[in-house]
C-alpha cells in the first residue's frame, strides 16, 4: 500500500489556494496543516480518499466565505461534526 503521506503536494496546495486570497504565509499554514492531517492518515480512514492538493482545494471551494485559513477551519468544523477527531488540526495562528 502506498504511503499518503507522499499524496499531498505542498507546493501544489499552496498555489491552488492563491484563488482564496490570503498571503503566502497563511496559505502555507494551511498546506502545513493540510500535511499534518495527510500524515495522520485519518481523513483517508474516515472518508477513504487519499488527501490530496486537488481534494483539499476543491473541499474549501465549498465553504461560504474567507480566505484560505477561514475555509480550512471551516472544513476541519465539518469533518469535526461528521466524525470528531479533527479539532487539532484547526488552524489557529498563521504567519
Amino acid at each position: 500500500m502506498e504511503d499518503p503521506k507522499t499524496d499531498l503536494d505542498v507546493d501544489a496546495l499552496v498555489s491552488g489556494l492563491e484563488p482564496f486570497g490570503g498571503d503566502e504565509a497563511e496559505r502555507r499554514a494551511v498546506a502545513r496543516h493540510a500535511r499534518d492531517l495527510a500524515d495522520s492518515g485519518r481523513y483517508a480512514d474516515n472518508a477513504g480518499i487519499d488527501l490530496t492538493a486537488e481534494h483539499v482545494a476543491v473541499q474549501l471551494a465549498d465553504a461560504p466565505e474567507g480566505g484560505p485559513a477561514d475555509r480550512w477551519n471551516w472544513w476541519i468544523g465539518s469533518l469535526e461534526f461528521a466524525y470528531g477527531g479533527y479539532a487539532e488540526f484547526q488552524l489557529r495562528r498563521f504567519g
